[in-house]
Formats: C-alpha cells, structure tokens, sequence
C-alpha cells in the first residue's frame, strides 16, 4: 500500500460508517466520515457552506506543497494560501457539501 492511501475500517451498526487511518499508524488519530442524516445537521451543513465557513480545519507542516499537492489531485480551492498573522491558511471545496481549511503556523 502506498503512503498516500489510507487505510478505512468500517463499522456496522444501525448506521453506517468509515473512519480512516493512516497506515503508518493503524491505531493513532482516526478520521470520522459518518452520515448526515439528522435534518438540524443537514441545516448546519447547509448554512456553513453558504456563509463560506470551513467546516473542520487540519493543520499541515508546509501549506504550499500541500495545495500543489491537493491542485494537482483536482480538488478545487476557494482560498489559495492567504498569510493571516503568523499562520497561512488556504480552503477547499470537499464535494459534499463542506469548506475544509488547512493552516500552517
């Protein structure tokens, strides 16, 4: 398996969902992707991505190659890095219905 995939567990319950790990690091940090299926959630969604407000934020140890990286993947970018005070941030459109923000300190 190549460093740029992850590893997903799938969890079956009444709902389901994935969390992904690295696979570097099987049982560190986990990523959640659930269902979106409470309509005040749906709401939530829905009024973060009108307003433009990034849903989560990951931070990254080199903005700048992680964008080219992240270009070149085809994601779509509503900020480029932008340098705020001492941090460097940069937002992209996630596809389904979030802004996600990456920040370098």
């Amino acid at each position: 398996m190549s460093k740029r995939e992850c590893l997903i567990k799938d969890h079956r319950n009444r709902f389901r969902w994935i969390t992904l790990v690295s696979p570097d690091d099987q049982d560190g940090t986990e990523l959640l992707l659930e269902p979106n299926d409470h309509p005040a959630a749906k709401e939530y969604q829905k009024k973060l991505f009108a307003d433009g407000i990034p849903a989560t934020m990951f931070g990254v140890a080199d903005i700048h190659k992680e964008y080219k990286r992240l270009l070149k993947n085809g994601v779509k970018f509503t900020m480029e890095p932008t340098k705020m005070g001492d941090f460097t941030i940069a937002v992209f459109d996630d596809t389904c219905g979030n802004f996600i923000q990456i920040i370098q300190k």
